[in-house]
């Protein structure tokens, strides 16, 4: 398969990227706010969700860019930690507060989330070269209400 490569410049990119990037792994230490650049960046371990061949997946190494970020805030991601926390990126949300200006959410799997004050959605998604082999494929719980019945 081809390197992928987007651009999102609305909600509605923001939405492919964020399905791209669904289970996509993490290290806390490979994402930096650079305010000097109003720029956040990550490199992440993304799950191809389309290359399953004989019980086997690829993941690819890929970088994520945020532009005309004003400001970015962080719920329950350890950031001083020496360890090399890895999270499990599940979503990126978008809320438009004013116009084209709004947060962008990166929700992680365990309550974690980092919102982005962005002055637009300016965003890329590129795959960088490796990619790898894994049996490991993510699963998602059925929703809340069902889990609590199985008990």
């Amino acid at each position: 398969m081809p390197q992928l490569k987007l651009i999102a410049l609305d909600q509605e990119d923001l939405q492919i990227i964020s399905a791209h990037l669904q289970d996509a792994i993490v290290r806390v230490d490979e994402m930096a706010y650079l305010p000097n650049e109003k720029r956040f960046v990550a490199i992440l371990s993304r799950f191809d969700w389309t290359s399953e061949d004989n019980g086997f997946y690829d993941r690819r190494q890929a970088a994520l860019r945020f532009e005309k970020i004003q400001s970015a805030q962080y719920k329950a991601i350890p950031l001083n930690s020496s360890e090399g926390i890895a999270l499990e990126l599940l979503a990126i949300d978008h809320e438009v507060t004013d116009g084209v200006g709004g947060h962008i959410t990166l929700v992680f799997a365990g309550g974690g989330a980092i919102r982005l004050a962005a002055d637009c959605v300016e965003a890329e998604l590129r795959d960088l070269g490796p990619v790898w082999k894994t049996r490991i494929k993510p699963e998602h719980p059925e929703d809340a209400s069902k889990q609590k019945q199985v008990r």
